[in-house]
């Protein structure tokens, strides 16, 4: 028997998140794009962009995925989202709860610097998420070609923690378009072979 999934109209201040930061720049451009849909086009929107999340303690609602749009959209004024429940984990006290979604890979408790905290210095809301510009420059590579889209969770993240390694902060502050380019040059290494979604040159 196939489960038809059960979407909700959910407050967006209601919305927990489950990693601690995003890459502003990604989320600025998402901003944008929300502008130019707005308007009657921007039920069908929200209507198509489901945000999936996981009842928590308190049938708190947490972000699984997307937390740049939901983040785009909190910081645009809109009050409500379609959210699927994916899974309800409303029993489990918080312990067990963050404990459960670690081990199955749906949380990402590392900070902007690239490392990992306890899952106490994830942000209550979702407009208290903080920056990685790692991540923006991550966003931005895939965009270019630097690799493929992929169902590994936190993908991106991965990525921004290989370029957090060789590409200077300072760079990507001051010559984002310089960093970009550095960052395809590393992603098409075969250091980079490891990561999801790489499609650098292969030696016949």
């Amino acid at each position: 028997m196939i489960r038809e999934p059960i979407y909700h109209a959910t407050p967006l201040k209601d919305l927990r998140p489950t990693q601690i930061t995003v890459g502003m720049r990604e989320v600025e451009e998402k901003r944008r794009r929300w502008r130019e849909k707005h308007g009657e086009k921007a039920g069908e929107f929200l209507a198509s962009h489901m945000i999936p999340v996981v009842l928590g303690p308190e049938a708190r609602p947490y972000v699984t995925d997307h937390h740049h749009l939901a983040r785009a959209l909190h910081d645009e004024g809109v009050k409500s989202v379609t959210t699927t429940v994916v899974l309800d984990l409303s029993r489990l006290e918080p312990n067990s709860f963050w404990f459960v979604l670690d081990n199955r890979g749906l949380m990402h408790p590392f900070d902007e610097k690239g490392e990992r905290r306890h899952y106490r210095a994830i942000p209550d809301a979702i407009g208290d998420l903080v920056d990685d510009p790692y991540r923006s420059l991550a966003g931005e590579l895939r965009r270019v070609g630097g690799f493929a889209k992929d169902t590994t969770p936190f993908s991106e993240f991965l990525w921004a923690d290989f370029l957090r390694r060789r590409i200077d902060r300072d760079q990507i502050d001051k010559h984002f378009k310089r960093a970009l380019d550095e960052a395809l040059k590393q992603a098409k290494s075969a250091e980079a072979d490891y990561l999801p979604g790489w499609c650098g040159p292969i030696e016949e």
